[in-house]
């Protein structure tokens, strides 16, 4: 007569623990992973910002910055004062994020300013601060630049946590 064998519950106890603990390693890895990403993106418009605020006083000429849902792009203002995009430089091509992501600006000399504005860069250097708001599963990320046109990136207050717009 053969006896069957079966699983003792400390060997399903024993499966069920590590099999939580992994899954507990990915979820965690994949949040480290979001955040990550975020700060990556929020440090790349700053460094384009920077780049922006730089040729505008190396060239001589006005450029600007807008926001859209998901992405931005960069403006030059024409002889004829009207703005075109900017396509000729690689750090200031309009970029399109992640779903995930999204990005409007706040501020502009500490006022709100409106969804479809273009917030300039002077040919003097002489601008005026203003903040964009970078939203993202793991919070909402803060460009601000003053006017020595130097940018800084402010973290999430709390992980998690969309601005309210």
């Amino acid at each position: 007569m053969s006896v069957a064998r079966a699983f003792t519950l400390i060997e399903l106890l024993v499966v069920l623990v590590v099999m939580g603990v992994a899954a507990g390693l990915v979820f965690v890895n994949l949040g480290t992973d979001r955040a990550r990403a975020a700060e990556r993106e929020a440090k790349r418009l700053a460094g384009a910002i920077e780049h922006a605020a730089a040729l505008a006083q190396r060239t001589g000429e006005t450029l600007g910055i807008s926001t859209q849902a998901n992405g931005y792009r960069f403006w030059r203002r024409t002889a004829g004062d009207r703005w075109s995009v900017i396509g000729d430089d690689d750090v200031l091509a309009p970029r399109t994020m992640a779903s995930e992501l999204t990005v409007y600006a706040a501020t502009y000399a500490g006022a709100p300013v409106a969804a479809d504005t273009i917030l300039p860069f002077r040919s003097s250097g002489r601008n005026e601060p203003h903040a964009l708001v970078l939203n993202s599963p793991a919070g909402a990320f803060t460009i601000a630049t003053d006017p020595l046109n130097r940018v800084r990136i402010l973290p999430p207050a709390t992980s998690g946590r969309e601005s309210a717009r």
